[in-house]
């Protein structure tokens, strides 16, 4: 099964058992409709949740999972990711990409330069950063239309344009 990590355990909240997760989503429609999660450290090593509760907050979460009765309990998930099944992911509109599609795409110029490869993403507040490597250097380029020109998925790259400085 292919799971998806929606989120991270950060820390306990209060008392019974209940649990603050980071949201990794841009949504949160998704929460609302899930009845059970899988919970692990790594992504192979899941074991399935069912929902007690969940309420909803922008960035975040708070979870509450059949047999986490206490803190003790809630504190042992702590960095536990939250994963779901892809297939419950919400379909995007065709210029949006899941993280995970982007990270590893080649990365090319509109000339045909292979510069690396997408590495990694972080999140900034206007826009998103993508992290292109190669073996001689790293690029931070912008996830904007000015600069990344085309995402090609099924092919595996990314064109791009270099602005100044870049």
């Amino acid at each position: 099964m292919d799971l998806f990590e929606i989120g991270k355990i950060v820390k306990p909240h209060g008392l019974g058992g209940r649990m603050k997760v980071i949201l990794y989503l841009e949504s949160n429609t998704i929460l609302e409709s899930l009845k059970e999660v899988y919970v692990g450290l790594e992504k192979q090593e899941t074991n399935l949740k069912k929902i007690k509760n969940i309420k909803i907050s922008k960035k975040h979460f708070l979870l509450e999972l059949e047999g986490v009765e206490n803190i003790v309990a809630a504190s042992a998930l702590v960095g536990c990711q939250v994963l779901v099944p892809s297939e419950k992911l919400e379909k995007l509109s065709g210029d949006e990409y899941y993280w995970r599609d982007i990270i590893g795409l080649e990365v090319v110029t509109e000339d045909g330069e292979i510069i690396g490869r997408v590495e990694s993403i972080l999140p900034t507040g206007s826009n998103d950063v993508y992290v292109c490597t190669s073996e001689e250097k790293e690029i931070l380029l912008p996830a904007i239309a000015d600069v990344v020109r085309k995402i090609d998925i099924k092919n595996g790259r990314m064109v791009v344009r270099l602005l100044k400085g870049l």
